[in-house]
């Protein structure tokens, strides 16, 4: 996998432009999406990103190393008894989702407030609210957030349920920053703003809507050699299962990548390699090492040529619809597995 950081930084200026009112945060949890956590993160505090965002002490711990003391690091995750020690030490910000873990903080520090608006995953619940309240009497929260269940989808109800709901419980604490927005609810509207957004999967190149994606700047790209180009006649079939016949006379080329590589079995048939600025599509299953696709007539098809399979080329978006997942899937997928060898990195 190669990492662009550049394209990493223009996509969290486009969020910048999209809340002029808002300060951005940079959310670089599961090792910035599986795009590197600190080559990432010292990117964006060059371009001056100042609020940052993991899920575990331990991702927290490697960016706060990366970035020295200067930037806030909010741990999603909140804190737990076997390190919360490790918080103070390092001057992390815990995001607190419950009552108990109120009350293992203890006012430590400055920490931030996370309340559930519909999501039922983390957070302070309606019926909780007080008893917060009561427990942060003296301290006022660096930051009042909750998370959005249906942001992909612009126009779906929960949105303005959610949207009431937060901006009601979040009176309870008028002088704390408030903050709703990820990457998709950013783009929802300015009224879902409010002082911070939190763009993850928006920074490494996917708008995270279900449709209508803007056209963020590729940030990572997979590439792979051709093994072996090979004519075909009509009637013959492809890799296992025999799952595709070649309706005419072909020129296929097999190449290096699989889904032991992080490429999804499920885009067997589907996906689509670019080569010689076409898309080349694949040709029956994708199998452990390898994928077999069409460049019939394709003059660049040779033994050693790079294929494309995700980058500017072959968007994170397009891949993720045809996979039937999820970019951030298609991201962490990637980066757990994709190997050194043959691939570029």
């Amino acid at each position: 996998m190669k990492v662009d950081h550049a394209a990493i930084v223009e996509n969290w200026r486009f969020f910048k432009k999209q809340a002029p009112s808002a300060a951005v945060a940079a959310v670089v949890k599961a090792d910035a999406y599986g795009l590197g956590a600190v080559g990432a993160s010292r990117a964006l505090a060059q371009a001056g990103a100042r609020v940052f965002f993991t899920a575990t002490s331990g991702e927290a711990l490697l960016v706060r190393k990366a970035l020295g003391e200067g930037p806030q690091i909010f741990v999603l995750n909140g804190p737990a008894a076997d390190d919360v020690a490790q918080f103070g030490d390092a001057k992390l910000t815990p995001i607190l989702n419950s009552l108990a873990q109120i009350k293992l903080w203890d006012a430590r520090g400055p920490a931030g407030l996370h309340l559930d608006t519909g999501m039922n995953r983390l957070g302070v619940g309606p019926g909780e609210l007080t008893q917060a309240m009561m427990a942060l009497r003296d301290v006022s929260p660096a930051l009042v957030m909750s998370h959005l269940a249906c942001g992909s989808d612009l126009k779906h109800d929960m949105n303005a349920v959610q949207l009431k709901r937060f901006a009601d419980a979040a009176t309870l604490f008028p002088k704390a920053p408030k903050s709703l927005a990820a990457t998709a609810g950013a783009l929802i509207g300015a009224q879902y703003h409010f002082d911070l957004i939190r763009p993850g999967i928006g920074l490494y190149g996917s708008g995270g809507l279900d449709a209508d994606n803007p056209g963020l700047t590729a940030a990572a790209t997979i590439e792979a050699p051709i093994l072996q180009v090979r004519d075909v006649n009509a009637g013959e079939t492809f890799g296992y299962g025999a799952t595709f016949t070649a309706p005419q006379k072909m020129r296929t080329a097999t190449v290096a990548l699989g889904y032991a590589d992080g490429y999804l079995r499920s885009l067997s048939g589907r996906g689509y390699g670019v080569l010689g600025g076409a898309k080349r599509p694949i040709l029956g299953r994708v199998s452990m090492d390898l994928i077999i696709i069409d460049v019939t007539g394709c003059a660049e098809a040779q033994p050693g040529v790079m294929v494309e399979f995700l980058g500017p080329n072959a968007p994170l978006d397009d891949l993720a619809a045809l996979a039937g997942t999820a970019a951030y899937e298609i991201l962490t997928t990637f980066a757990g597995t994709v190997r050194k060898t043959g691939v570029r990195a």
